[in-house]
């Protein structure tokens, strides 16, 4: 199969002057680039072949180009380009001496004496050295398109959103194909929140606790791309029902020292951010730092009606809040990586975050137990959440002559913590004037811990050109902990107490240890076949300091296979279109959030917990994938099916709770149970576009049922969601550029109720300034209206609750970026990592952590 050309960076002194060199339209199969007419010569028997390799990685160069000329003088007499392996040969030539001439974008061209007898004459291996320039005098070509498809994933190329520059990971999560996140920060893939987000291939503590914080402390400036696998092989761990999205931060593997700095300021977020690259010969060492603050105001409210058991209900509750939020933090990441001979490569890594939000919250709340009385009183909450987390990695890799044949031994240890406290005083009444009369007074402080150790190898062995085996082991062992107290004033006049029934010590150790084995084969010519199986034991222990009665073992083994198969129906050494269908079955278990029992009583009529006792889901899903590419544009079709059993599912109820000297209130539980099983069908569509040649559009339709049942309880729900997003981008002359993204998420149905559909969209203006070294955005986001609604209805035996939360999601900000510093455009060798992808993670913040 042929492949793109690589993108290159490409000097004026590097273009070939023989051989044309030709770049094929954006989501095209590209083709190597054809010889020019040149000058009959001499015929004869001899032949002359060689490999070109690149002189730091020692990897083949693609396409490079071939030129032979005579003894004496500098028009070409024949001409040829690599293979995908390196490979040249020259047939039919007459015996003599020759020069060989090798050029290729990128590089120093090489200039070869070569003498051609009557039979075969092979120049063994030449390498080409890459080109060094500075920054400002680059121009570069074949640039990626915003949106690519590949067999198994789709790529967003975020760093050609110029809409993304000053944001947040959320930001541009939101303009991936198949993504959705609502105004709260939470992640969804094809209607599931059921997805592990990776940072360059690895599990981080960052996305540990929540997956919606860990979205705000990472710049949109630092990521270079997202990919979204819905289909992932044995090799990956077993991760469940929505499938995988991988972030990819930048890292300059370009030879030299090169860097970059950008700032960005907006009525919603600040940040600014930094990078600095050496890289030369064997050596190379990369770093990153940001910070960034952001203000949020907020308000909300909320109705219950409760029951009456006739077919009538009647309203118990009524409460109205607002309050706002501030938060900030910083992200940093240095890496190193050694290549100490030919087929070795060493790397390390260390990276970690910090992160502080802070909010103030005026809660009013009107319960009505009884038809007769009702109770009013005010809540004035402060709330602090702090967590810092770090990352550190190392991987040994090596390669061997024989090609594709690799083995990689892995290591990482995760740490995060992160303390949640509030503390509230209450008083009867609304209104400022009653706030010197407290009648309640509470307390809380919540240290949670996660540690995770990974220990990997993974061996990848060619059994022939076209079968390929892939084995591996793997260890994660998880230390999971939990402290709480509260102390709390019943009258609010006296010192504050330790409450002993709600304070207690969780501790949860979690040891998964798993093997794969995977065959990729040939069936003929059209299609090729995958198949492969992953084992996964599970030893779980966990228990409360005060007592013992509430702990939680669990032990057991799961096989999970998965087989996929691949057809082109056109040529295989030019592919137009492909079909793909595949199979896997996968295993979610439950993460912290889900599991941490402590209880959050800021608002004590609404109170959130997790449940210790959880069980993992598991899930089948199927897919079939359609892709073909006609004249530059990209068309892809999925339709999928995933059957998830044990599902854990939010769950709420209300009960009656005494409260000494007063009358008894209804209060809402929310916490997670295995009640559920998930079925959903569906189908997504993603084309891309180029109108115009400057112009270019893309955009995602996903339409799916879900069906929702929990027998135990004798719940069901039901429906049709979709969502939809889409991209589109001008250049203009002088180095000015537009884009628009946005996106339209119907509503969601959950066991017990809905949520309200959501939209967004933003729009960017881009000037690249001092010869494109540097440039200057303009960015506006949802302008038309300051704040979103996400209404959500509960529905339940006992009860019916309606509530609006309005979010500020307003925004405009303007950055600047600027580059530096000296680079050659040398590739590097692919780097291996850590992918822990088998938990099932939280979606907030917000109580759970």
């Amino acid at each position: 199969m042929k492949r793109y050309l690589p993108f290159a960076v490409v000097g004026s002194l590097l273009v070939s002057p023989v051989w044309a060199q030709s770049t094929p339209p954006a989501g095209a199969p590209s083709a190597a680039p054809k010889p020019l007419a040149v000058p009959a010569a001499p015929k004869g028997t001899g032949r002359l072949a060689g490999t070109i390799l690149d002189a730091t990685t020692k990897k083949p160069v693609e396409f490079a180009t071939v030129a032979l000329l005579p003894a004496i003088g500098t028009t070409p007499i024949d001409g040829t380009v690599c293979d995908d392996k390196g490979r040249f040969v020259l047939k039919g030539r007459a015996a003599g001496t020759y020069r060989v001439q090798i050029s290729f974008v990128g590089y120093v061209t090489r200039t070869e004496t070569a003498t051609i007898t009557e039979g075969a004459t092979d120049m063994g291996t030449l390498q080409l050295t890459g080109a060094t320039q500075k920054l400002g005098e680059v121009t570069v070509t074949g640039e990626r398109d915003v949106i690519e498809t590949k067999p198994d994933r789709i790529v967003y190329n975020a760093e050609k959103d110029i809409t993304n520059a000053g944001g947040t990971a959320a930001d541009v999560l939101r303009k991936v194909p198949l993504v959705s996140v609502d105004p709260d920060g939470n992640v969804e893939l094809r209607g599931t929140s059921n997805v592990r987000v990776l940072i360059n291939n690895k599990p981080s503590g960052i996305v540990a606790s929540s997956v919606a914080d860990a979205m705000k402390q990472i710049p949109a400036d630092q990521i270079k791309s997202v990919e979204v696998i819905t289909s992932p092989s044995a090799k990956y761990d077993a991760e469940g029902t929505g499938g995988i999205i991988n972030i990819i931060l930048k890292k300059n593997n370009l030879q030299g020292t090169n860097g970059s700095v950008g700032a960005a300021a907006g009525t919603r977020s600040s940040n600014g951010n930094a990078s600095l690259n050496y890289r030369k010969g064997k050596i190379g060492l990369t770093s990153s730092a940001s910070g960034f603050a952001y203000y949020s105001p907020n308000r909300n409210d909320l109705n219950r009606y409760l029951n009456n058991g006739d077919g009538t209900e009647r309203l118990v509750l009524e409460q109205r809040g607002e309050g706002n939020s501030l938060g900030g933090g910083g992200f940093g990441r240095l890496g190193f990586d050694y290549d100490p001979a030919q087929y070795h490569s060493l790397t390390l890594g260390v990276q970690g975050s910090m992160f502080r939000n802070s909010g103030d919250n005026e809660l009013f709340n009107r319960s009505m137990p009884t038809l007769i009385s009702a109770t009013e009183f005010t809540r004035d909450s402060e709330r602090k959440f702090r967590t810092q987390s770090y990352d550190v990695s190392g991987s040994y890799t090596r390669t061997f002559e024989q090609k594709r044949r690799e083995w990689s031994v892995l290591a990482q240890h995760t740490r995060n913590r992160n303390n949640q406290d509030y503390r509230l005083d209450q008083y009867a009444g609304e209104g400022t004037g009653a706030r010197e009369a407290i009648n309640y007074r509470e307390q809380s402080l919540n240290l949670s811990r996660n540690l995770e150790t990974t220990l990997q190898t993974d061996y990848t062995h060619p059994v022939s050109e076209t079968a390929t085996l892939e084995a591996g082991a793997k260890a994660i062992m998880r230390r999971v902990s939990s402290d709480y107290t509260v102390q709390t004033d019943p009258t609010g006049q006296s010192s504050l107490a330790y409450n002993v029934a709600r304070s207690d010590k969780f501790r949860y150790d979690q040891d998964v240890l798993s093997a794969y084995g995977s065959y990729g084969f040939s069936l003929s010519k059209k299609l090729t076949s995958k198949v492969g199986a992953r084992v996964e034991q599970t030893r779980i222990d966990g228990s409360f300091q005060q007592g013992t009665d509430k702990g939680v073992t669990q032990e057991y083994t799961n096989v999970l296979p998965n087989v996929s198969l691949s057809f082109q129906p056109g040529n295989p050494k030019k592919p137009g279109q492909s079909l793909r269908a595949a199979y896997s079955r996968r295993i979610q278990r439950p993460q912290i959030f889900y599991l941490n029992p402590f209880i959050n009583a800021t608002d004590s009529l609404n109170i959130s917990y997790g449940n210790p006792q959880l069980q993992p889901e598991l899930t089948d899903s199927y897919e079939l994938n359609y892709t073909t590419f006609i004249k530059g544009s990209v068309l892809n079709i999925s339709a999928y099916t995933r059957r998830t059993g044990n599902a854990i599912e939010t769950f709420r109820f209300v009960e009656q709770v005494k409260v000494p000297g007063r009358e008894p209130r209804l209060v809402q539980n929310q916490t997670f149970r295995n009640i559920g099983r998930n079925a959903t069908y569906g189908m997504s569509v993603f084309g891309s576009v180029k109108p115009l040649p400057k112009w270019d559009v893309s955009g995602t339709l996903n339409v799916y049922y879900v069906s929702l049942k929990s027998p135990s309880l004798g719940l069901s729900n039901s429906g049709v969601m979709y969502s939809l997003n889409t991209n589109s981008s001008y250049k203009f002359e002088k180095g000015l550029s537009l884009q628009f993204s946005g996106g339209l998420n119907s509503r969601r149905v959950q066991l017990q109720g809905n949520q309200a559909a959501w939209t967004f969209y933003s729009m960017g203006l881009r000037k690249n300034l001092l010869k494109d070294k540097a440039d200057l955005t303009l960015n506006a986001d949802n302008f038309l209206s300051a704040t979103r609604n996400l209404n959500s209805t509960i529905n339940t035996d006992q009860f019916r609750q309606e509530a609006n939360n309005y979010i500020y999601l307003r925004g405009v900000r303007l950055a600047f970026n600027y580059r530096f510093g000296k680079v050659s455009t040398q590739p590097q060798r692919r780097r291996k990592g850590i992918q822990n992808d088998d938990a099932k993670q939280g979606e907030s913040g917000q109580g759970q952590q």
